[in-house]
């Protein structure tokens, strides 16, 4: 099996993206995902999933002063696999179990052996799923949308 040096030109974007779908997907797709796997990689826990709270910052308008807007329950774990791969993952929310399997996939996207095999049977499918769930949202929203206009009257001149 391929280890972490294997695919040592692993763009630092292209992880973003993967924990980024990682973290965002139903916990439901990282099982089956789990499930599908042939050849399933032991690991053990470097930081067992762990559930606190991290403040989110706002900006006004989005350029304004930065404020602290409010607070957000986080899970985050890290494990090592036996390939010698470590994985992280911070996921919104109290799922253990969805952190957990984050991280394992995160260890394992930076195999390439694994990559190659996860990116289509895997990351594909949640991103897929993902953009349909967000262009959904983005329809149901625009059905609301008012558009309001002036007219002027021309009574008004002086």
């Amino acid at each position: 099996m391929a280890t972490s040096e294997d695919f040592g030109s692993t763009e630092f974007g292209d992880r973003r993206h993967w924990m980024g779908l990682f973290a965002k997907t139903d916990v439901g797709d990282l099982e089956q995902g789990w499930a599908n796997l042939s050849d399933r990689p032991e690991y053990k826990f470097l930081r067992a999933p762990e559930t606190g709270l991290v403040m989110i910052r706002g900006r006004a308008g989005g350029t304004g002063q930065a404020f602290n807007m409010g607070e957000t329950t986080v899970t985050r774990c890290a494990v090592k696999l036996a390939n010698g791969s470590t994985g992280h993952a911070y996921v919104a929310g109290r799922n253990r179990r969805h952190a957990e399997l984050a991280a394992v996939f995160d260890g394992l996207m930076q195999c390439k052996d694994y990559r190659l095999m996860l990116d289509g049977a895997l990351l594909a499918p949640i991103e897929r799923k993902l953009v349909s769930r967000r262009q959904q949202a983005a329809a149901k929203t625009a059905a609301t949308k008012v558009d309001f206009f002036t007219l002027v009257r021309g009574e008004d001149e002086c």
